[in-house]
């Protein structure tokens, strides 16, 4: 466990109320949460006439690795222009060193609050916008490292939010470099050395959980991506999960990195085979799962053959009296 100390504690104590941002641009509302490194506010942007979020550092500049943390979380989500992640308006730093930065204010609930009764369809096609937008990150080299369903954000209108990047690794020097502005304060190494475990129980890769901090890439996310899978369709306890979708979990969640997909793309494309009623890549299919893989895919088609010779069949009765 991290003590903070007695000095970053007392002015945590002076801070209680709302902060102030230089400007006056932003209109505090209240409190939205609280994590380990910031809280988060809505407030009204006063220029623009709308609502944000504006997630300010718990701590002040005398924790210098914290501040550089979320620095450069703010610079990594600006970096990642998808829609399926949360988009960063505006960053800076407060008159006593705090940084603080604004993004889009999110209406919703987060996935682990879904409904238990949505349908499977459903529930996959969510997950398959999730892996659109990891796979996203994972194309220009960021990996999550915290993919749980207390990290997705659904919106009122449909959005699916990846969100709190708080912990992210950059796999390309072009990528740390990028982040580095000379109008904020520099942005340090806040990586973790080999030993330091990052992530949540139960949906944390093996290499996380050994704290093998050299051996995470995108296929550490891709073990992420399946434990959000598992919680999905073991909603309902009395339905059974679709054998394609265990191997597709399965493969994702395998011990070895070399066995799990490479990245998160893959997975939204297996996810998107299995609701079309295509053969899934990780899945060796019997003759009998075949044959009704198919009926599936085709089952208006059959329908209207099966209508026909039913048809054919009367009228043959019929007539032949």
């Amino acid at each position: 466990m991290r003590w903070i100390s007695d000095r970053a504690m007392d002015q945590l104590r002076s801070h209680s109320g709302f902060p102030e941002i230089p400007g006056g641009r932003y209109q505090f509302v209240g409190e939205i949460g609280r994590g380990g490194m910031g809280t988060v506010y809505e407030a009204e942007d006063r220029e623009l006439g709308r609502h944000v979020a504006v997630k300010i550092l718990t701590v002040s500049s005398v924790e210098p690795q914290i501040a550089a943390r979320m620095l450069r979380e703010a610079r990594i989500i600006a970096s990642l222009e998808h829609p399926g992640i949360v988009p960063v308006h505006d960053v800076g730093a407060l008159p006593d060193g705090r940084i603080y930065y604004t993004m889009k204010l999110v209406r919703g609930k987060r996935l682990d609050e879904l409904d238990p009764v949505t349908p499977l369809t459903e529930r996959l096609r969510i997950l398959q916008r999730i892996c659109e937008a990891v796979g996203y990150a994972h194309s220009l080299g960021v990996i999550h490292r915290d993919l749980k369903p207390q990290n997705i954000m659904l919106g009122a209108f449909g959005e699916v939010l990846v969100m709190d990047w708080g912990v992210a690794k950059l796999i390309e020097e072009r990528g740390e470099r990028n982040l580095q502005d000379p109008a904020l304060p520099k942005v340090g190494s806040t990586d973790t050395g080999h030993g330091t475990v990052l992530g949540t129980p139960g949906f944390m890769a093996p290499e996380q959980e050994r704290g093998a901090v050299n051996e995470i890439d995108r296929r550490t996310d891709v073990y992420g991506l399946g434990a959000i899978l598992k919680s999905l369709v073991t909603r309902d306890e009395n339905a059974g999960i679709p054998r394609p979708l265990r191997s597709i979990m399965s493969k994702a969640m395998a011990a070895e990195q070399e066995a799990r997909y490479p990245d998160a793309g893959v997975v939204a494309l297996e996810i998107e085979r299995f609701l079309d009623s295509l053969p899934v890549e990780a899945h060796h299919e019997s003759l009998v799962e075949r044959t009704l893989r198919w009926l599936r895919r085709y089952q208006a088609a059959v329908a209207i053959v099966v209508a026909y010779l039913a048809l054919r069949i009367v009228l043959f009765f019929l007539l032949g009296r």
